[in-house]
């Protein structure tokens, strides 16, 4: 290649000039080499050298705030303050930081003096009334602590710098999540500051052995993301694929946790999420204590939960809070709801089109009746009172909440009646997207759902080809394909394929509290059982019982 490129120059020089041209505009660039303009040197021991250079940095900044001034001392020291206004807080400055540096000599040390060469330890050790200060001897390091929301000073005769933190955006109040409320549970859901989401798990899993590795993904971003797990309980395996996916990343930016979702699952091109999401930081802590590892990125309310698996998207963090009889009835009709979200407008096209002789003489008749005036078949009259539902649903998202929800009830039945009187499609359509759509709103996650939403389409389209053989060939291939998906390692399926019986009890049913006895076997092998055995409760404890007679027959109580 370098030999034809050569010949290309020395016989058509005009030639290779255009192709080089035409390279370097259309080549990508090499984002680690060209992303950040602050190249990674040590600080200068000249405060007026530092200076400049941040000047330089920060040109056409307004929201960085600079400001020089001098410490007394025998010889006047000069330092240098900079913060970005908004990111850090204001009282903490003016109160522990501008006061402190008005030095007080009662809290210089006795027998020193305040010098260019001590100035820097002094002011740390003794002066600054913060809580956290780091140090740096590097620009780029520096850079990224300001923009991180930190405060910088820079003392001359020093090639180091100060990193007090006062960190202090506005942030959004803890709030009930909006995409999974519940009716019995915790109110709180995760915000857009990462140290408030972290805390709300901290709150509930209080042991040293809740690890959170914080590393920076986006070369202009530089998006703080934390990987949390259990300590001795989650896979290793798992904790280090999940290092090894963020750590693979090159890109610009990260905004949000969906930018990551679809930079690290497995199957980039299946309609199936194989990362599982939520607002609520209760879900991400049992999720925690079965052996499962959370992402939480900065700037979103969303936290990722990985390995996923199927029957995770059937279940609600409700479940776990209701009684189990009640919550084992929910999941089942959940199932039930799945399988009318992704079939029932399928299996009406399929028995009306090719299958009549399946439907009792009356019902045929009835049906017969509402789509004798109707024009399209019923396929087409699936497809579009689908496409009408779905449009409905994306413009009652859009528009603000008070509008929304009224488009979103009104136009479907506005829209439903106008098209049944207009004779473009019959009753019995109407009912079927109707109990099809009531059915979609059952499955807790959005992100679950979305994979139903779109099934329902293709297999619409092989039912008017095929009919009920169309309807069981399109599930035999969802059900190839998703034995064969996994999430970080983990079978998609499980503990459905590969069964395993211990499991089954957290799936579609929810056994009792004092019968859950051991974590998931794939995800808290390492520690398998969660509690102590025997604990199931009645009218009398054993024990109990076993002491009440002992003292009836003679012991203290008899006496």
């Amino acid at each position: 290649m370098r030999l034809a490129l050569k010949g290309l120059k020395a016989l058509f020089p005009r030639i290779y000039q255009r192709v080089k041209k035409f390279v370097r505009r259309h080549t990508r660039p090499n984002l680690g080499e060209s992303a950040e303009p602050v190249e990674r040197h040590p600080l200068s021991m000249s405060i007026e050298e530092n200076i400049k250079e941040l000047r330089s940095i920060f040109d056409r900044c307004s929201d960085v705030v600079m400001r020089e001034l001098k410490l007394s001392a025998g010889e006047p020291i000069k330092a240098f303050l900079m913060y970005v206004d908004g990111l850090s807080e204001k009282a903490m400055i003016s109160d522990h930081m501008m006061r402190a540096l008005q030095i007080n000599p009662a809290l210089v040390p006795q027998g020193q003096q305040l010098t260019k060469a001590n100035a820097l330890n002094i002011v740390k050790d003794h002066l600054l009334c913060m809580a956290e200060v780091k140090t740096t001897g590097e620009m780029l390091e520096l850079v990224d602590y300001v923009l991180s929301g930190d405060i910088a000073l820079l003392i001359d005769g020093s090639a180091k710098a100060l990193l007090p933190s006062a960190r202090g955006w506005e942030a959004r109040d803890v709030e009930e999540p909006a995409t999974e409320p519940l009716v019995r549970g915790p109110r709180d859901g995760f915000t857009e500051s990462l140290r408030t989401n972290t805390t709300l798990i901290r709150r509930r899993i209080k042991t040293s052995r809740l690890k959170m590795e914080t590393i920076k993904v986006g070369l202009l971003t530089k998006t703080d993301v934390i990987i949390a797990y259990i300590e001795g309980i989650a896979n290793d395996k798992v904790v280090e694929e999940v290092r090894r996916r963020l750590g693979r990343i090159n890109v610009d930016g990260i905004l949000e946790s969906g930018y990551l979702e679809e930079l690290i699952e497995d199957q980039p091109f299946s309609f199936f999420s194989q990362i599982n999401s939520t607002e609520r930081p209760d879900k991400v802590a049992g999720n925690l204590l079965e052996g499962y590892v959370a992402i939480i990125v900065d700037t979103t309310p969303m936290a990722l939960i990985v390995p996923a698996t199927f029957t995770q998207f059937l279940q609600s963090a409700e479940d776990y809070y209701n009684r189990f009889p009640y919550a084992t009835f929910v999941r089942l009709l959940r199932f039930i709801a799945l399988n009318f979200a992704l079939l029932l407008p399928s299996t009406y096209i399929a028995v009306v089109t090719y299958h009549q002789e399946m439907l009792p003489t009356p019902l045929l008749i009835s049906i017969a009746s509402q789509r004798e005036g109707v024009p399209f078949p019923a396929f087409v009259e699936a497809l579009l009172m689908e496409s009408v539902f779905e449009i409905l649903r994306e413009a009652g998202i859009r528009l603000p909440r008070p509008i929304g929800q009224a488009v979103s009830i009104v136009g479907a039945l506005v829209v439903g009646e106008a098209a049944v009187n207009a004779g473009l499609v019959s009753p019995a359509m109407v009912m079927v997207v109707s109990l099809t759509a009531i059915s979609s709103f059952t499955i807790p996650t959005v992100s679950g759902s979305y994979a139903i939403r779109l099934l329902r389409f293709p297999i619409m389209f092989l039912a008017a080809a095929f009919g009920l053989f169309g309807i069981m060939a399109g599930l035999m291939g969802i059900l190839i394909h998703l034995s064969s998906l996994r999430s970080f390692g983990v079978p998609y399926l499980s503990p459905l394929a590969p069964v395993s019986f211990r499991d089954l009890k957290d799936s579609f049913i929810r056994a009792p509290w004092w019968a859950m006895f051991t974590r998931p076997r794939l995800t808290g092998y390492k520690e398998p059982q969660r509690q102590e055995y025997g604990q199931e409760p009645g009218p009398r404890h054993r024990g109990d019982d076993t002491a009440h007679r002992k003292g009836k027959k003679g012991g203290p109580s008899g006496a």
